[in-house]
């Protein structure tokens, strides 16, 4: 997870157990605008096998039904699941076995990626084959429920379809989107893979899974000082103890400000 840099540094930030492994959370977004209920990503699902789960240890009891349940919807009531990007840990949970029959988990909905990320998926680079599970997202298209949105694949910051803008980043996987949207007065940036965790900060701190870590690097530095300088919240996908954060500028960069969660906006 944290690419060439030791371990005897970054277990400062995420200690690892006796098997060498560390928590992870896959901590999703509901955004509710107007007459549309948002997902953003759907976590690893329950479709594939034991032994497949049996490589990463998933502990805990929470899931997405039992989230949605708690805010009073169902995943009936989904109109759109964006996904960030296609790896299983993003995408599992956007189709379900029914039967021995794969089909969307969420029929009212609209799923949403782009065209240079999902040909990169249908075609995966053996460094990815093993990320790009083709049961988490062919059922998609053979539904007609699959969209592409109208983005360039380059960098860049690009207004969508969607109640929000996106970040497109190439340095994790091709064309990988961040949601970027205002809540409560604040912007919100939802970091997926560019940036999982408050122990990521550091420019250096990239995972060895990015398929372009110098890009990642690259695109790292811009968003975090933009950031740091315009006040923007960033929420974490993977940190399992830390939902958001903001950072603030010092010598040696752009550095954690403070730690909080999205209920503390609305306070």
């Amino acid at each position: 997870m944290f690419g060439v840099v030791p371990k005897s540094i970054w277990q400062r930030t995420n200690p690892a157990d006796e098997n060498n492994l560390c928590n992870w959370a896959l901590r999703l977004l509901l955004i509710e605008e107007g007459d549309r209920l948002i997902l953003v990503d759907t976590g690893m699902g329950h479709k594939q096998s034991e032994k497949f789960f049996g490589y990463y240890f998933r502990a805990g009891e929470h899931d997405l039904d039992l989230g949605l349940a708690e805010h009073g919807f169902h995943r009936d009531d989904i109109t759109d699941v964006f996904l960030t990007h296609l790896h299983f840990d993003h995408v599992g949970g956007a189709v379900m076995l029914r039967g021995d029959k794969l089909e969307p988990s969420f029929k009212n909905a609209r799923y949403w990626t782009n065209k240079y990320h999902w040909d990169w998926a249908i075609n995966p680079n053996p460094r990815e084959k093993a990320s790009f599970l083709k049961e988490n997202f062919e059922p998609l298209m053979a539904s007609g429920q699959i969209n592409f949105l109208d983005i360039p694949s380059e960098t860049g910051w690009y207004d969508t379809e969607l109640p929000f803008k996106v970040l497109v980043v190439n340095g994790h996987t091709e064309a990988q989107m961040l949601p970027f949207l205002n809540y409560q007065g604040e912007n919100i940036l939802y970091m997926a893979d560019l940036l999982p965790s408050v122990g990521h900060i550091p420019l250096p701190y990239v995972m060895g899974y990015d398929v372009r870590p110098l890009q990642t690097m690259a695109e790292k530095a811009p968003v975090l000082h933009k950031i740091a300088e315009e006040g923007i919240k960033m929420f974490f996908e993977h940190d399992a103890v830390n939902q958001m954060a903001s950072l603030k500028m010092t010598e040696k960069g752009p550095r954690l400000e403070q730690t909080l969660r999205l209920s503390d906006l609305s306070s």
